[in-house]
């Protein structure tokens, strides 16, 4: 009897977590969210670059049993989401001023995310190499997703969403479903001006398998410290 090779990727870049440090922006407070989240068996969900907040409020209020981590690095944008999210006292959200790479790595631990939105990411025009399904990252991020989770990718450029299915097809060997977005949808200020200016806006959403493996399934976040 010949036994199948477990799924896996064929990215041969690996994301080094040594060389981060822990950003000094994330409180005390921050860090004891995170905490009880991790802890407790609340599903718990991370947005990728949530920007004034949106998306992040309306999940927040939608599923009051669950719990979102959103990290924005932007400080105005930080500073505009912050005030809103202190006034809607929600107590299921955790807003994060960090790089989100630099914070999943010493703050995020493996199969803990049920879920991750990526939505409407800087497509990097001039350097192709930063975008999440093409950077070391996207593996360490794989390896914090439970079985089952899923990654949520939405654009408004179909370039960018063919190159992510060709990628998920290709190197990360990942299931999928590709969508248009409703033209009411309204999950954030950029999804809002796009499909009001009758853009073609898309989404992709990516599923771990069972048995999938990454390089960090067994990395902890312990042993990100530097």
């Amino acid at each position: 009897m010949t036994h199948q090779p477990m799924p896996s990727h064929r990215f041969d870049r690996l994301f080094e977590t040594k060389f981060l440090y822990a950003p000094k922006t994330v409180q005390n407070q921050d860090i004891q969210s995170i905490s009880q989240a991790l802890d407790s068996k609340t599903p718990l969900f991370l947005e990728i670059g949530a920007g004034k907040g949106k998306h992040a409020m309306l999940f927040a209020s939608s599923n009051t049993d669950k719990h979102l981590i959103a990290i924005e690095r932007t400080r105005e944008k930080f500073n505009a989401f912050q005030k809103q999210a202190d006034l809607g006292e929600f107590k299921n959200l955790t807003v994060i001023h960090a790089d989100a790479i630099a914070f999943c790595a010493h703050f995020i631990a493996p199969n803990s995310l049920d879920g991750v939105f990526i939505l409407y990411p800087n497509p990097e025009p001039h350097n192709k190499n930063q975008r999440w399904l093409n950077m070391p990252f996207f593996e360490f991020l794989l390896s914090r997703l439970k079985v089952g989770g899923l990654i949520t990718i939405a654009s408004n450029i179909e370039s960018y969403m063919d190159e992510a299915c060709q990628r998920l097809d290709e190197v990360w060997r990942l299931p999928y479903t590709k969508r248009a977005i409703d033209p009411a949808s309204a999950r954030t200020h950029f999804e809002i001006k796009y499909l009001a200016r009758g853009e073609n806006c898309q989404e992709i959403i990516v599923t771990k398998p069972a048995g999938y493996q990454t390089r960090f399934d067994h990395v902890l976040v312990k042993e990100q410290a530097v």
